[in-house]
């Protein structure tokens, strides 16, 4: 991820000292606080088979795979804290292309930080697939809340690491534009983000040329981050992603998924991802 790396260079500038002293200045609080304890909320305590067979980074040991995301968390709280922000989208030009996986990941990420909590909300209504990621067969979750008026307390799950709480997707429908665009939900995304000033707030959205969703969905976001993979991701696709997202939300950057790979088709879409976002 070479965003990632000439990020990283310009964090030392800032803030000088190694590696280290960055993730402990910028990517951990400064004053940390006591741990939660989730008395209500279900939790699922996620296996050690299962954090490794979904790629998850608490079940990695620290290098480069677990430094990205902790850099990407880096760059997602620099600017959330300087524009006071806490309502992140995460999405793709197309499907397939690892969105969820960076949602999840950077959620275990900025969970890990004591000074707030993170929600991370599956809102791939038509293609539900973070609770997968956890482990989970299909349990109840968003399309529950908004079409069966399930209580949301009864919905939450946490997985058993940091101050982290997922809210499933719930049962796949077909509906989703409509239902991400409907009433209830634009009051749910209203009491999720000022209920609670220090949360961070990750919602899984579908792929910006799939589906509508996203579109009616934005102005509930602060920013939303793209995740291109390098190989697959075309350029006309983000430009196209782009073109059609316009300045409903800011772009946040781009993320680059399964970087190392010879084809320059990602780079180039990631060049375009870093143009727009400046």
């Amino acid at each position: 991820m070479e965003y990632l790396q000439r990020a990283q260079e310009r964090l030392k500038q800032q803030y000088g000292g190694t590696d280290q002293d960055i993730h402990r200045r910028v990517g951990h609080s400064l004053v940390p606080t006591r741990p939660l304890v989730y008395s209500s909320t279900k939790s699922i305590p996620l296996s050690e088979d299962v954090m490794r067979a979904h790629r998850l980074i608490v079940g990695h040991e620290e290098g480069a795979f677990v430094d990205a995301y902790k850099m990407l968390r880096a760059q997602v709280m620099q600017q959330f804290r300087q524009k006071g922000w806490n309502v992140l989208g995460v999405s793709s030009p197309t499907a397939y292309e690892g969105k969820t996986l960076t949602a999840v990941n950077l959620s275990l990420a900025l969970a890990m930080d004591l000074a707030h909590t993170v929600l991370l909300v599956d809102a791939d209504m038509a293609r539900p697939s973070v609770h997968r990621t956890f482990g989970l067969e299909t349990v109840p979750g968003l399309t529950e809340y908004l079409f069966d008026e399930a209580p949301l307390a009864q919905l939450l799950v946490h997985p058993d690491v940091g101050r982290l709480v997922v809210l499933p997707g719930g049962r796949a429908v077909k509906n989703s534009a409509e239902a991400l665009a409907s009433p209830r939900m634009a009051a749910l995304a209203q009491e999720l983000k000022h209920r609670y000033p220090s949360r961070f707030i990750v919602f899984d959205l579908p792929p910006l040329l799939s589906r509508p969703d996203v579109f009616g969905f934005s102005p509930h976001l602060d920013a939303l981050l793209l995740v291109a993979e390098e190989g697959r991701t075309s350029s006309a696709d983000v430009e196209r992603a782009l073109t059609a997202i316009g300045g409903s939300v800011p772009i946040l950057g781009g993320v680059l998924n399964k970087s190392g790979r010879k084809q320059l088709t990602g780079r180039k879409a990631m060049s375009l991802l870093q143009a727009h976002s400046n």
